[in-house]
């Protein structure tokens, strides 16, 4: 079983909210040939907040104004679940803009997950580790050697890897950031009280947060039972022979194809985002869910596409 940090509000009492049945006929053209690019373009992600003390590379920070359209289209739902958590911005911006009432993350990664249950459970004595980490190079390459003795050296270990690796990577054999933001190398992302300045955000929400260490693939099915719940799901993307899940993340192995299965046989509202990747389009035409297509540049200034994936046309015109 999960193991998990904090309790949220009791679900079960909570309002349903049932989304409106749509036809295959009103999912946009997905169905019938091309993607449709979305209405809402991809953020300029220094125009909303940074709630995530993490980063990722594939981040959603650039998400988050269709996050805000897909969930102020309905009632207040009582829980958001991110099964495949990671940074869990969607979640936080869910939680603290008041888009949903309570937010359950999990994740399988150990040290992402003791990141998870010691900003949840020792807020402050986490946040007094970064106010006083000296981030000098001999003190990362150190903390990185060191074998964590509890829960709290652990998560606050994955808090400065993640700060001073390249790109945010914590799977084995990542490289610490060389050049860096404005040439300042290994520190140029360890800003010590903006970072605090967010862990205490979270705080200040835990207990709306429950935190769930383990297999998300496990707690879906149960989760999509809850009448007025909302999934968000950001899988790792190695679907269509990509490589960057498995060189990103330390657990990528995942049945792209079982989650969609359980996803169309379910009647919870869900928000996906994937590459996109003709594997995932022939899923979607498959169980006739609707997609849209958002461009953006990465951080190489190369020209990506990523689908956002949902139950009923959202994002069209």
């Amino acid at each position: 079983m999960p193991s998990c940090s904090t309790v949220a509000a009791d679900r079960r009492t909570a309002p349903s909210t049932d989304c409106p049945s749509r036809s295959a006929g009103d999912r946009g053209s997905t169905a019938r040939g091309t993607i449709p690019l979305s209405s809402i373009p991809a953020v300029n992600v220094a125009s909303v907040p940074q709630r995530s003390p993490l980063r990722y590379p594939g981040g959603k920070t650039w998400l988050v104004p269709h996050i805000r359209a897909w969930l102020s289209r309905r009632s207040t739902p009582s829980v958001v679940f991110e099964p495949f958590c990671g940074g869990g911005i969607v979640s936080l911006t869910a939680v603290m803009e008041g888009l949903a009432r309570s937010a359950v993350l999990t994740e399988l990664d150990r040290d992402v997950a003791a990141f998870w249950h010691s900003v949840l459970c020792h807020a402050e004595e986490l946040c007094d580790r970064v106010l006083h980490f000296n981030a000098t190079r001999e003190n990362v390459e150190k903390l990185a050697a060191s074998d964590p003795a509890n829960l709290l050296d652990r998560g606050f270990r994955t808090l400065v890897l993640n700060r001073t690796r390249r790109s945010g990577i914590l799977a084995p054999g990542a490289s610490f950031t060389r050049t860096g933001e404005n040439g300042k190398g290994l520190t140029s992302r360890w800003y010590p009280k903006t970072l605090v300045k967010r862990l205490r955000h979270i705080d200040a929400c835990a207990d709306r947060i429950v935190f769930c260490e383990g297999d998300g693939m496990k707690l879906l099915k149960s989760m999509a039972l809850i009448e007025d719940a909302v999934i968000f799901v950001d899988p790792p993307y190695t679907a269509g022979g990509k490589g960057a899940g498995r060189r990103l993340y330390a657990h990528h192995q995942l049945d792209h194809a079982r989650l969609f299965e359980m996803l169309a046989n379910s009647s919870v509202d869900f928000l996906m985002t994937y590459d996109m990747a003709p594997s995932i389009v022939a899923l979607v035409r498959k169980h006739q869910f609707a997609a849209v297509r958002v461009a953006m540049k990465n951080s190489h200034h190369a020209l990506i596409r990523e689908l956002v994936i949902t139950r009923h046309a959202l994002f069209t015109d």
